[in-house]
C-alpha cells in the first residue's frame, strides 16, 4: 500500500468510514465502511470499492445494480480517521433507488421522516425483491 496511506487510522476492526460526495454538486451520497483492501482497490481501480460487515467481503459499488461511482478524489480528515471521496455518481447511490441515501430528513412534528430526495429506479427492477 502506499506509504501516504500507512498513516490512516483503521479501527478495531481494521475498517474506516468513507463518506461519499458527488464531485459536481457536493451532495452527500451515502457512507460505507472500507477496510485496506477496499481502499486499495478503489484506488487502484479508480471505482469504490467497500467492506461488507454483513457478507464480510469487498464489494464493488454497483457490481448488482450497475449504478457505480468513478472516483475523482480522496481526502481525510485531520485526525486521519475518515475518508471522503468524491465521486461521479452513474446512476443511484442508494439501494432504495435514490440518488444519495440521504433522502428522508427530519421535520419537527411531523410524525415520520420526509422523503426529500429523487427517486431514480425501482429496487424490485433492479434487484429483484
Amino acid at each position: 500500500m502506499d506509504p501516504l496511506l500507512a498513516n490512516l487510522k483503521f479501527d478495531s476492526n481494521g475498517l474506516i468510514p468513507a463518506i461519499i460526495q458527488d464531485a459536481a454538486t457536493n451532495e452527500l451520497l451515502m457512507m460505507a465502511w472500507m477496510n485496506r483492501d477496499s481502499l486499495a482497490k478503489t484506488i487502484e481501480t479508480g471505482q469504490t470499492y467497500f467492506f461488507s460487515r454483513s457478507r464480510n467481503k469487498l464489494w464493488l459499488k454497483g457490481e448488482t445494480s450497475g449504478h457505480i461511482q468513478n472516483v475523482k478524489s480522496v481526502a481525510v480528515d485531520c485526525d486521519q480517521d475518515v475518508l471522503l471521496i468524491k465521486v461521479e455518481q452513474i446512476g443511484a447511490a442508494c439501494h432504495e433507488g435514490f440518488y444519495s441515501c440521504f433522502f428522508r430528513e427530519y421535520e419537527r412534528g411531523a410524525g415520520n421522516w420526509k422523503v426529500v430526495g429523487k427517486k431514480i429506479f425501482e429496487p424490485k427492477k433492479v434487484y429483484g425483491k
